[in-house]
């Protein structure tokens, strides 16, 4: 159950294909593959969250992860047994954003393994184009990969990501093979009055990208008391124009009747709601917030609540923490959840 060279060489071709792809449009070269484009503007039908910056931006970062130093240096930490039959392994999809499936895609593919997949209903146009790029580059993978509308069946293990309320129902369906089950999580950061509006700035991106659909981004800060909110929502205001897309509107608006009508006090710039609120998940166009008096006492207060954090970001570096604009930029070994989902592949 080695990697397969041709699997890799594969993939390597598909990071190069959006690179040159995401470049071409970027700079409106008439060359660019409007085949690509197509499925682009498809996938936002489909999904109205899905707009045309945001696909580009999750096939940009892809295209700068897909490269052979990259992948080399990724599968170079693990031990593959070539003796190992290939095993059929379930992925259910989320759909909150652009092609969040596609880690647990490639690292099922790299393992040896094949992939059972059933998309979300809000992205199943985007992974299946890119699946018959890579079987165009190297044939064998047709037999390694099937995609399944109706509920998964003859599979070995599963990996399936989704809310509280679904995981409970994967627990019980899933629960006698081995599995990766993903439930609800956050992204949090620790600001501490110090950081200036280069940092801020780049907070903003972990807030608003993808609208702050993803686990990733951040939903909730920690502030010092005392706190001066101006310097934060400055730093934001070249974000603005989010509020002209109207699925982004129709949140704020909503959200913001709400806390007025029940007298919460807000924070508010016209396009973003500051609340402060304990809770870690704050809807789309909210940002939650809570003061702290003494950092390490929170530090050790994220600990005991770690299992519903993604990513704890700060400019302070510490071990496993996030920079600033980082969170939607993961390496191949940033996995979900802290669950290493090659290596629960190559141990089944």
């Amino acid at each position: 159950m080695a990697p397969d060279r041709n699997t890799i060489d594969a993939f390597v071709k598909l990071g190069k294909y959006l690179t040159d792809f995401c470049d071409k449009c970027y700079s409106n070269d008439p060359e660019v593959d409007q085949n690509l484009k197509e499925i682009v503007a498809r996938a936002g039908h489909h999904n109205g969250w899905f707009t045309e910056d945001n696909v580009l931006f999750s096939l940009q970062q892809w295209g700068e992860l897909l490269t052979e130093q990259y992948i080399k240096d990724w599968l170079g930490n693990y031990s593959f047994q070539t003796e190992n039959e290939p095993k059929t392994v379930g992925i259910v999809m989320a759909g909150n954003i652009p092609l969040v499936g596609f880690h647990d895609f490639l690292c099922v593919l790299l393992s040896g393994n094949k992939v059972l997949a059933k998309l979300s209903s809000n992205d199943k146009v985007l992974l299946p184009y890119l699946s018959n790029f890579l079987i165009e580059r190297e044939p064998s993978l047709a037999d390694k990969i099937e995609f399944v509308d109706g509920k998964l069946e003859n599979f070995d293990a599963v990996i399936a990501t989704g809310s509280n309320n679904t995981g409970r129902y994967f627990e019980y369906y899933f629960g006698k093979k081995p599995n990766i089950i993903r439930k609800n999580r956050n992204s949090v950061a620790v600001l501490t009055g110090n950081e200036n509006k280069e940092e801020l700035t780049a907070l903003g991106e972990d807030i608003f990208r993808y609208y702050g659909l993803g686990c990733r981004n951040v939903s909730k800060i920690y502030v010092p008391n005392d706190y001066d909110f101006d310097g934060l929502f400055n730093a934001f205001f070249q974000y603005r124009d989010i509020i002209n897309q109207h699925k982004y509107a129709n949140n704020y608006d909503y959200n913001k009747a709400v806390y007025l009508m029940s007298e919460f006090k807000i924070l508010d710039n016209g396009f973003l709601i500051l609340k402060q609120d304990e809770s870690l998940t704050s809807p789309i166009s909210a940002l939650f917030y809570s003061y702290y008096d003494d950092e390490s006492t929170l530090r050790k207060k994220l600990q005991e609540i770690e299992e519903h954090i993604q990513c704890v970001v700060s400019s302070e570096a510490k071990e496993n923490d996030v920079n600033f604009g980082d969170t939607q930029k993961p390496s191949l070994n940033d996995y979900a959840d802290g669950i290493d989902t090659m290596e629960f592949l190559l141990k089944l």
